[in-house]
C-alpha cells in the first residue's frame, strides 16, 4: 500500500464528491463514503496544519 499523500487525498476526495454528487450509491455505500471522506479531510487538514508550522517557523 502506498503511503496517503496531501494531492492523493485531495484526488479522493473529489472522487467521493463526484459519487455522492451523481446519487447514484446506495444510502449504505453514500454513508461509507461520507465516513472515508472524513477521514481523509482530517488527515489533509492535519497536514495543512503541519505545513503552517514549517512556515512559521522558519519565518521567525
Amino acid at each position: 500500500m502506498t503511503e496517503q499523500t496531501f494531492e492523493s487525498a485531495l484526488a479522493r476526495l473529489n472522487e467521493i464528491i463526484t459519487l455522492l454528487e451523481k446519487n447514484e450509491v446506495t444510502l449504505s455505500q453514500a454513508a461509507t463514503l461520507y465516513q472515508e471522506g472524513q477521514s481523509l479531510l482530517q488527515f489533509a487538514q492535519l497536514q495543512l496544519n503541519q505545513f503552517e508550522s514549517m512556515i512559521d517557523t522558519k519565518g521567525e
